[in-house]
Order: C-alpha cells, then structure tokens, then sequence
C-alpha cells in the first residue's frame, strides 16, 4: 500500500488568490523576490486578503534567483522574531523554495544545512506554522511537492532538499498571477514543467496516479507553452500553463525526477543557467540515453502522435528552439577551457544527486560526462 502526497488544500483558477481571505491564524509571513510581485499587484492584494482575514502581517523579501543557505537562515531569522503561523512562499520558484527551507529553520534552529541536504531527514513540521504556496511562474509546480532547492555559492552546488514535511499545506494556483511573466521566463519555466512530466513518468518509482497526470500536463503543455510565450494576456493559456505545471508537481512528488534534474542543478550552480534552460538543453539525450532502459518514452511520443523515443527528443527539441530557448551550454557563454576544467567535479555532483537514484537507468561517472559533453556541444549523444 503507498501513500499519495500532495497539498492539503489545492485552490485552482483566476481568482484563486482570494482563498487567503479564509485562512485562520494570528501572523502570517510572505516570503518573496526583489521586485516583481510588487510592481504586479501581487503582492499587495496577498495583504490585503491576509489583513481581510484578520491577520498581523511581515513580508521578507530580497530573495535571489537561486536562494542561497544565507538567505535560508537570515529569514529563519526573522521568522523566529515575528512568530508567524502561516508562512506564505509568494512568486517564483526561489521564493517558495526559499520559504520552505526557512520555515525548517525556524521551527528547529538547531539543525544543519548538513542535516537537512540529507534525503527524508526533515523533522515533522508543522509544529509552530503551517504553509502556503502561492507561484506567479509556471514551472516548478513546488507549491505541489517536498522537494526545495537551495544553491551553496562557496562550493557551486545546488542542493535538492528531500522531503514530504515540505509539501505545502495550500496550493493557490491562479493563472492570473502570471500574465506579467517575461516571454523569455514563460519558455523556460515551461519547459522545466515539460521535463518534470517526462521524467516522472519513466522514474523507476512506477505510480498510477503519478503516470497519468505525467501524461496529462506533458499534453497541456505542448498544446499551450508555445501559445503562452506569444500571448501572454491570454488567460486560459495561462491557467492551462498554471494548472500543467501543479500536475506535473503532483507527478514527480510522488514519482521523483532523474538524471536531467541531476545534471541541470550543477550547470544552474556552477554557470548560473536557469533552471528550466539547462533542463531543456539536457532533456533530449537523457531522453536518448535512457531509452536503453525503458520503452515509456514511446507511450509519451504515442501522446503527441509519434512513435519512438527518438521522436520524443526531437519534439522536445523542435518546442525548444520554436521559443527561442537555446540549445547547448556553449551557447549560454560557457568557454571550452572553463567547460573542461570543471567537467569532472560536475559529473561527480551529478551522480551524488538525489535525483540519480531514481532514474531508469543506473548511470556511471563517465556516461554523466558523455551526456555533459555533448550537450556542451549541443549534438545527440552517442552510446
């Protein structure tokens, strides 16, 4: 018998953010980036439902594109000064990551960053606040999962922490949110969607419910993602996009994710390329390695009327330049020289990675570096 993970209360559609006017507490926290959510109104309407249903309000605010472990403990920090009962990840993937990972601290002060990076070994939460994921991007879909990622700047390295106390007690997920993201974001937090959907589905962790939702918000995306860069005021696109994205989340919380995942963290932490970018530069030859291993990836080409996994990669590959994303590492600026000095250190990370143990295929140091490579040149990998 397996148990399902998910958000406790999921709230989906235009409007949805209004939900917050019903939450029951004394304090709530928002947790947000720079800039974005204020110039949009977000975050000013999220205060107004909070102090609507009688709330004390604090926002912090400031985090960067990738959280850092400092930012993690100066909000834990300011968490524990407030006391806050509700704990609100407001925007993008960073924010509600960074939120997750300061509301551990804060209800135990005494762990280490050491202690947390370790799969599973999250304390039962929810001791002192419980939390609420609200996303203005449609990628990550981490208001639906017990994953947080968290970048360690000294070592380079991106950390994917492991845990179900992290999955979100609310999910709003309002398409309305994201009708002033960037083109250049809509692509590449949709194609981070994409590649959770994918790799969902072939996880060697097999899950019915994981399968057909992997199915189903791979389909919405290619059907919209394409729609949602060129229109972005569209808003059934975007509720589409909003809606893939949390079912994709739902899938791989319960599935887990793969070496494209592994591999993307160490060329977000050690080159700074975006998440949903470096996914989609290494999607189609983890696709094409690991159809040495399953036949899955022929039942998702079925779903867009191909056939074969090669024609999946190809698809991937064809949405990926439609909307202007590139397709290699050299591409994003990476020199040859910095490329091979850091080559091994990456396909060691790579193959540390959470994510590894749950990929189809068992990969070795030197195929991690295969795949590195030819992605770096941005042509098929070859076994």
């Amino acid at each position: 018998m397996s148990k399902l993970y998910v958000a406790g209360e999921t709230f989906h559609g235009v409007g949805a953010i209004e939900e917050l006017k019903n939450l029951k507490g004394n304090r709530a926290i928002i947790v947000c980036g720079k800039n974005s959510v204020k110039k949009s109104g977000v975050l000013d309407n999220a205060l107004t439902y909070l102090k609507e249903a009688g709330m004390e309000t604090e926002v912090f605010s400031g985090v960067e594109g990738d959280p850092s472990i400092n930012t993690v403990l100066k909000g834990a920090e300011s968490f524990s000064k407030f006391q806050p009962d509700w704990i609100i990840g407001l925007g993008g993937c960073s924010s509600i990551d960074a939120a997750k990972m300061m509301w551990t601290f804060y209800e135990y002060p005494e762990l280490t960053f050491e202690d947390v990076i370790k799969p599973f070994n999250i304390p039962a939460l929810r001791q002192k606040a419980r939390f609420v994921a609200i996303p203005t991007t449609s990628g990550t879909g981490t208001e639906m999962t017990g994953l947080a990622v968290i970048t360690d700047n000294e070592k380079g390295v991106k950390y994917p922490v492991v845990s179900y106390e992290l999955t979100p007690d609310v999910a709003i997920i309002d398409g309305n949110l994201c009708k002033t993201m960037s083109d250049r974001i809509t692509a590449n937090t949709g194609l981070d969607a994409l590649t959770h959907s994918i790799e969902a589905y072939v996880s060697n962790i097999e899950d019915n419910y994981a399968d057909v939702l992997s199915k189903g918000s791979m389909e919405m995306i290619f059907d919209n993602l394409r729609t949602a860069v060129a229109e972005p005021e569209n808003l059934t696109v975007r509720q589409n996009m909003h809606d893939a994205s949390a079912m994709a989340g739902f899938a791989f919380t319960n599935s887990w994710l793969g070496i494209a995942h592994s591999l993307a963290h160490q060329l977000g932490g050690m080159y700074h390329i975006p998440h949903g970018v470096a996914n989609a530069i290494v999607l189609p030859n983890v696709i094409r390695f690991n159809s040495k291993a399953t036949n899955r990836f022929e039942d998702l080409a079925t779903v867009l009327g191909k056939q074969s996994a090669e024609d999946l990669a190809q698809e991937v590959e064809t949405l990926r330049a439609d909307i202007n994303v590139i397709g290699s590492v050299k591409d994003f600026g990476v020199s040859e020289e910095e490329w091979t000095k850091n080559l091994k250190y990456i396909a060691n990370n790579s193959f540390a990675d959470p994510c590894t143990g749950f990929n189809p295929r068992k990969p070795t140091i030197e195929e991690l570096e295969q795949i590195f490579q030819a992605c770096y040149e941005g042509v098929k990998v070859n076994f």
